[in-house]
């Protein structure tokens, strides 16, 4: 079974280090970068797993993960939330809209990768 992430980023720098980490494992990696056309990508194929910024160009993370998780065809759909705004208002609403898990940047390339993984597989998890 292919491992597919569909990473919505906006940072370069960011862009490249992810795709590096998961590809290196064996994930297809694809992404997008625009807020505003993030749902559309994802109802017309959606991946296994989403790694989701909150600071977007067109559309916050957050409103991407409200929408997400109200369409049927992403509704379950395991999605890690990264952000450089790692305060606990950010946490809390990140869990309000259902995000899986919330991560801060920096991250720890290790920690990325064990998280896809993890949600690939289906293990339960918290923001």
């Amino acid at each position: 079974m292919g491992k597919r992430v569909l990473l919505v980023e906006d940072e370069p720098n960011i862009i490249e280090a992810i795709r590096f980490i998961l590809a290196r494992d064996g994930w297809t990696v694809e992404t997008h970068s625009d807020g505003a056309t993030a749902m559309d990508i994802l109802t017309a194929s959606p991946p296994d797993v989403l790694v989701l910024d909150v600071m977007l160009p067109g559309k916050s993370g957050f409103d991407i993960l409200r929408d997400l998780r109200a369409h049927p065809a992403t509704g379950s759909l395991p999605v890690l939330m990264l952000t450089a705004k790692g305060q606990g208002r950010d946490r809390e609403l990140a869990e309000r809209y259902g995000a899986t898990r919330f991560m801060t940047k920096p991250f720890a390339n290790a920690e990325v990768l064990e998280t896809v993984n993890s949600l690939h597989v289906g293990a339960p998890g918290t923001v």
